[in-house]
């Protein structure tokens, strides 16, 4: 009977160390997942380089996209775009952006342009995926600023707008296509 006693006496007191222990360091392990990701973030703030790229991400290491992830990032649409999607986005080059008249570009950048940059930006994504083979000849696809753009299939070229797709490239949370003017709703 004192064994049994002893026993749970032993067990008593381990899980109280237990319990005392992980109540002590919870605290401090709390405290240093908040100071890993920044107040505000948002899914395109995540920290991940082992995992394949969303739209983002993908756009963000290219060098023929700077312009468009600039007005990405002053319309304050990258979260948007780095969430689960599905989306096509329709993504013009740099050359793409310099085609437009001198000071369209650096005047959509200021502050007071951002919703009808953000407007232009919408007018480049589609809230579903289009994969090419998908896409056909006077083909109509709503965009997430409410417009509709037309796709044209000649000789096995596509073509959105007029728009030459130049290139296809899968994300996690769609797919780009990049493309060799930027799309202007109406």
């Amino acid at each position: 009977m004192k064994i049994n006693f002893l026993i749970r006496s032993l067990l008593a007191t381990l899980v109280v160390i237990t319990f005392a222990y992980c109540t002590n360091t919870a605290p401090d392990q709390a405290a240093a997942s908040q100071t890993a990701a920044p107040l505000g973030g948002g899914q395109a703030t995540v920290q991940d380089d082992v995992s394949a790229k969303d739209i983002v991400k993908v756009a963000s290491g290219s060098p023929d996209h700077t312009t468009l992830v600039a007005a990405v990032k002053a319309a304050d649409l990258v979260n948007v775009l780095a969430n689960a999607g599905p989306f096509t986005v329709f993504a013009p080059t740099n050359a793409a952006f310099d085609k437009l008249p001198a000071g369209t570009v650096e005047g959509l950048l200021k502050p007071d342009k951002k919703e009808a940059l953000a407007d232009i930006l919408q007018y480049h994504v589609a809230v579903a995926v289009y994969k090419p083979e998908m896409l056909q000849d006077g083909q109509v696809i709503s965009m997430a600023n409410g417009g509709n753009v037309t796709i044209g299939v000649k000789d096995g070229k596509i073509t959105v707008n007029g728009a030459n797709l130049l290139a296809s490239i899968p994300a996690t949370n769609g797919i780009i296509h990049v493309i060799d003017a930027v799309l202007l709703p109406k």
